[in-house]
């Protein structure tokens, strides 16, 4: 331990001596601004270790004063079980946020952050296999993926490209049912040929056994590089992405894997209802740029399902990927930690997917994290794991338990209910203790958050996310508990669209709970006004009724769903380029790019184009020297900043196509990088909490209308099945394209 390190050592012991000295009431909160005064002096120097420390342990004494305080003057009396029982429930709750609070500050203690060493030649490079699972997705997608996985910078004869494809097994293509088994062969020949056409391998195995996990095995049985690199169907890589990974290998014999962050080129349902995508931190890069760093600090990152290189040696000592739950990529990874093999986490963006669109989508992909990640807390349990460090077995045991967030949201919504309704006294407190004790301790939460969140996440955005989820995944969780081998594997819905705006297939429960809270914040008032002696307790509870109405209120704009027609999600970029046609040349800057087009500006002399003609021509970038050319047809004119933006779509999807359009939007790390750190952008309290407020307002009243069938847009086509050929120039080619630059035109238009 260093000096510094040891200095902050008396900090903890005078930390841990006051936790537990009984003060009054006023000496109580003396102690709570002082230590919320430490707490943001500490604060001040975010990257010194010992200040973070100190930070962490003041903020401890209020937590654990409150914890204190909470099971010794709160609860009800156990001789009066309709005020207890409800009562122990709520208490229970926020004891596991202590936990997770204590777990949080463990996980985070000291967040690593990597950089690639250095290949010494190309001949110590080891062979890789990168394995693309697939289930049910359009070949279009496959076939944008397929052409990132190919152009990565590495050598040809040490790269093998592989296509799982779990959509055309032989047990499929045999299926009673004849429309299954007709869909399956036609899309296993389809897969074939598309793979065949762009120069990787197709593999369809035998039985769909085991879901993800299993085809990922099948896969390492025909395949034999040294290295294993999963990426999920929509998941396209960039060229670096070996170059930014592999390395680190070589350095460390025992590890087993390096995960890097899944980046989305399009929003999730918070962010598309919410109009937040292009301002606000997206959801996951909490878990990336901040959690999945501390977890490496103590060898537990891992294994999030794809954008990852896994160690075949490692994977034949646990038999390949584990299937037991359905998160196989979280069960894997503690497998292979229980084995005494490493791991490590590169905070940088080297592929972009997809997320789901539809708010439905979303629910079934968190109900399947939520089962899968207690299904290994209760079949695995990873605190009492062998093989594993303490370190491992307190990451692991938090990032499962975390996953019972719902229930103790669940009690926050709607235990004052119970007081505001039916007079239960389940929280026995006056306003001066709650300032002393409770306020203190929310203030030093918040605080927290902003501190060790506040570049990934605004005030109130983790709540919202909580609600929302938690509304729904009760359900899982008692569903897994009642049986932990019960859920099965389902593969989330990816590349949808939205062809009208409209409520959620699931709104109705959110509804319902909006109103609730909203009556109940109104019968508090009329206590309030007219009982002769509101108790402190009443005021307190219609308090915290009224944030719950403001995060359910929030959440009612979740759940209206925008529409969404844009099935190519664009990825800004800024890129030099050369129109051609016929004998005429202009230069173009290459704005943003997309799996149906491209938009650009012409810095000087542009030629006469029309969205209404035909016009066509050649656009030629160029890489290491070499022109990469591919034809274009004008589809709109844009003004945008006073300036005219072109759109131009691809007349034709070939392999070819695919190709051109991997090395334009995926040629280079940088502009995901930058999407991100443009958006990182820390948010205080005050005007988080304004900005929240103006959510809960708005976007309540946008709900209640499409409840009402007001503000509903009129149905416009939607293009998410049109065919692909894997052959140039062929009708259903010119239909598909022809139905895409529709669609991209009614877009570039609106």
């Amino acid at each position: 331990m260093t000096c510094t390190k040891w200095a902050a050592v008396p900090a903890g012991l005078l930390g841990l001596a006051i936790m537990w000295l009984p003060l009054s009431l006023q000496a109580q909160l003396v102690l709570s601004l002082a230590a919320l005064g430490m707490m943001f002096f500490g604060m001040t120097r975010p990257e010194n270790t010992v200040f973070r420390f100190i930070t962490f342990v003041f903020c401890a004494v209020l937590a654990l004063r409150y914890a204190y305080w909470r099971t010794t003057e709160t609860l009800p009396s156990i001789s009066d079980p309709l005020d207890f029982i409800p009562g122990l429930l709520l208490y229970l709750a926020e004891m596991y946020c202590l936990v997770m609070l204590a777990v949080s500050f463990f996980m985070l203690a000291d967040p690593i952050k990597r950089v690639a060493p250095k290949v010494r030649s190309l001949e110590e490079l080891p062979t890789v296999d990168v394995l693309i699972p697939s289930y049910n997705e359009d070949p279009e997608l496959l076939a944008a993926t397929l052409a990132a996985a190919k152009s990565m910078i590495y050598p040809r004869d040490k790269l093998s490209i592989w296509l799982l494809d779990d959509g055309g097994t032989e047990e499929k293509r045999r299926h009673k049912d004849p429309a299954q088994a007709l869909a399956a062969t036609r899309r296993h020949e389809q897969l074939k040929a598309l793979c065949r056409a762009m120069g990787v391998n197709y593999h369809a195995r035998k039985k769909n056994d085991h879901a993800k996990a299993g085809n990922l095995n099948d896969g390492l049985r025909v395949s034999r590089g040294e290295l294993v690199v999963v990426f999920d169907a929509d998941h396209a890589p960039v060229r670096e992405f070996l170059k930014e990974t592999v390395s680190f290998f070589r350095e460390d014999p025992k590890l087993f894997l390096v995960q890097t962050p899944h980046y989305f080129l399009n929003p999730d349902p918070l962010e598309k209802n919410l109009k937040t995508f292009a301002a606000m931190p997206s959801e996951n890069e909490m878990f990336y740029s901040v959690l999945q760093r501390g977890l490496d600090k103590w060898n537990a990152s891992f294994f999030c399902g794809s954008a990852a290189v896994l160690r075949r040696k490692a994977l034949e000592t646990t038999g390949g990927f584990s299937g037991q739950s359905i998160t196989e990529d979280c069960e894997t990874a503690l497998s292979l930690h229980a084995k005494g093999w490493h791991s490590l986490y590169v905070d940088k963006p080297l592929i972009a997917g997809l997320q789901p669109e539809t708010f439905v989508a979303f629910i079934g992909q968190r109900a399947r994290w939520c089962q899968g990640m207690l299904q290994i807390l209760i079949l695995k349990r990873p605190f009492l794991a062998k093989g594993l460090t303490m370190g491992q077995r307190i990451c692991y045991a938090g990032i499962n338990l975390f996953w019972l967030f719902p229930l103790s949201r669940m009690a926050f919504m709607l235990s004052p209910l119970l007081y505001i309704f039916f007079s239960l006294e389940i929280y026995q407190a006056n306003i001066q203790e709650f300032g002393a004790y409770a306020l203190t301790y929310l203030i030093a939460s918040f605080a927290m958050q902003s501190y060790l969140y506040g570049k990934v996440r605004w005030p109130w955005v983790s709540e919202l996310y909580e609600y929302v989820q938690s509304v729904m995944l009760v359900g899982s969780i008692v569903s897994v508990i009642r049986n932990p081998r019960k859920p099965t594997f389902n593969v989330t819905a990816k590349g949808q669209t939205l062809d009208s705006n409209g409520l959620s297939a699931i709104s109705t429960p959110y509804f319902v709970i909006f109103f609730v809270l909203l009556a109940a914040a109104a019968y508090a008032m009329w206590r309030l006004a007219t009982e002769p002696v509101a108790s402190d307790l009443l005021l307190i509870v219609a308090m915290w009724n009224f944030l719950n109405l403001f995060l359910a209120a929030a959440g009612l704009g979740v759940v209206a769903e925008r529409r969404e027609l844009r099935r190519n999600q664009r990825l800004p970029i800024r890129r030099h380029g050369l129109l051609r046609q016929g004998g005429n040349t202009w230069d173009v800057i290459l704005l943003d790019a997309s799996s149906g087009g491209v938009s650009v500006q012409f810095p000087d002399k542009r030629p006469d184009l029309d969205p209404r003609s035909d016009w066509s021509g050649e656009i030629e970038v160029r890489r290491a020297g070499r022109p990469v050319p591919f034809q274009v047809t004008i589809r709109s004119i844009r003004q945008i900043d006073g300036a005219e933006v072109y759109g131009f779509a691809f007349p034709e999807r070939n392999p070819q196509t695919f190709m051109a359009i991997a090395e334009i939007m995926y040629a280079d790390q940088k502009p995901l990088q930058e999407r991100i750190s443009r958006r990182q952008v820390r948010l205080d309290i005050v005007r988080g909490t304004l900005r929240f407020a103006g959510w809960s307002f708005i976007e309540s009243f946008r709900a209640a209308g499409y409840l009402l069938g007001l503000g509903r847009a009129g149905k416009l086509p939607s293009f998410a099945d049109a065919p692909m050929s894997v052959s140039p120039n062929t009708p259903a080619m010119e239909k598909a394209a022809q139905l895409e630059l529709a669609a991209e035109g009614v877009r570039l238009h609106a």
